[in-house]
């Protein structure tokens, strides 16, 4: 992958040698013909454009010379910089240069997204997961860049523990971030990082090894995950309760266009706020069962019945057809 900095070096010694041999060539008529700065330069750029106008003075043997060798190297030297601005333009290399600052500024006016930091197998699960959410997201690895540019994401390239990339990536402004690098101490230099510049911030890190949960926790994580622990007991599950597994799966598996499991949270004003859920045509109307209601205060209540009361700030866990989710999400926020 061609980078800016790349660009800026192949651009800058052609340039340089340009600047060489305008300013050897003046001086040059300057020492060997006494002309003046100006009429010198006038010689050498109409020498090197090959326009062939006459010689603004009369040349001598030396000066003859010296116009031989100038014309040798200094046409040849003007073609080789020709050529290299071509090939930047035709390669493209000039457009994905101007693409990766369009990129960059649309990072900086970011708010309230979401940074991953690591991108690989399951960074790029949770980055294809949150996309279909419309979740803003950056992402922040170390790989190359080609695969990155062609799913059109806002990405950096460099290292999430560092504090000037996290920067980079908004981490002031972000709502939350997932730190899914391949080992535990570097989400741990990471969520101590992100916790430092963003007290506020909601933080996913990923767990290899059961004893860096704690570990994570302390350094500033509000949820550890621990991909093998997880793993292990679904397949355990699997094989105890298989019937139970496969509801859960076709609950809460995305792309399932008949049932989903999503949380809606509810606000103050809404039609259900303040209401028992039997008088608020969720399960009658809509036909969405409530799994459980996460109360504002952290409490949650498992299997609520249908007297419970739905409180404005409630989160609830709701299980249904995706349409009448939907239709779920406008009646929990004010009409």
């Amino acid at each position: 992958m061609f980078r800016t900095n790349d660009l800026r070096g192949r651009i800058s010694v052609p340039a340089a040698l340009i600047v060489v041999i305008l300013c050897v060539g003046t001086f040059g008529y300057v020492i060997i013909e006494g002309w003046s700065v100006f009429d010198a330069f006038y010689m050498v750029v109409i020498t090197l454009a090959t326009i062939g106008f006459q010689e603004i003075h009369q040349l001598s043997v030396k000066g003859r010379a010296f116009t031989i060798f100038l014309i040798f190297f200094g046409v040849g030297l003007l073609a080789y910089s020709v050529n290299v601005g071509l090939r930047l333009l035709l390669e493209g290399e000039l457009q994905e240069v101007l693409g990766r600052r369009k990129l960059k500024k649309r990072i900086r006016e970011i708010r309230d997204h979401y940074i991953i930091c690591g991108y690989g197998r399951m960074g790029k699960i949770i980055f294809k997961e949150l996309k279909a959410h419309n979740v803003p997201l950056v992402v922040i690895d170390q790989a190359e860049e080609d695969e990155y540019l062609k799913e059109e994401m806002l990405f950096i390239n460099g290292d999430a523990t560092l504090d000037e990339i996290l920067k980079e990536a908004g981490i002031e402004r972000a709502k939350g971030l997932v730190s899914v690098l391949s080992s535990d101490a570097h989400n741990l230099f990471v969520v101590l990082s992100a916790r430092g510049l963003n007290p506020t911030i909601n933080i996913v890190a990923r767990a290899a090894e059961e004893s860096s949960e704690k570990k994570l926790i302390r350094a500033g994580a509000d949820r550890v995950i621990a991909p093998y622990h997880i793993g292990g007991l679904k397949i355990a599950h699997t094989i105890l309760k298989p019937a139970v597994m496969d509801f859960l799966e076709f609950a809460t598996m995305r792309g399932n266009i008949e049932l989903q499991m999503e949380e809606v949270v509810v606000t103050d004003g809404s039609d259900i706020a303040n209401r028992m859920i039997s008088d608020s045509g969720i399960g009658r109307n809509l036909g969405i069962i409530i799994v459980a209601i996460k109360r504002q205060q952290g409490d949650m209540t498992f299997n609520p019945t249908h007297k419970t009361f739905i409180m404005p700030g409630d989160t609830l866990i709701a299980l249904g057809e995706v349409n009448r989710l939907r239709e779920l999400e406008k009646m929990a926020k004010p009409s």
